[in-house]
């Protein structure tokens, strides 16, 4: 079972980092009402100044499945 986090940046953008068991990250983008894969070089930002994670009632309230 992979581990997702979720992120909104500074400027607005939401995206999601998921780690599987073996380690290996996957990003999305939430663009329009659906999530779609992202650049990995992405996931870089969640350390990013201006970047938070976002909380279990924010991440339900994201459209499509989390």
């Amino acid at each position: 079972m992979s581990v997702k986090d979720f992120y909104r940046t500074e400027s607005g953008t939401i995206f999601r980092v998921s780690k599987d068991p073996e380690g290996h990250l996957s990003v999305e983008l939430l663009e329009a009402s659906a999530w779609r894969s992202a650049p990995i070089g992405m996931a870089g930002l969640r350390i990013a100044r201006g970047t938070r994670r976002l909380t279990e009632r924010q991440i339900n309230a994201l459209p499509g499945p989390a």
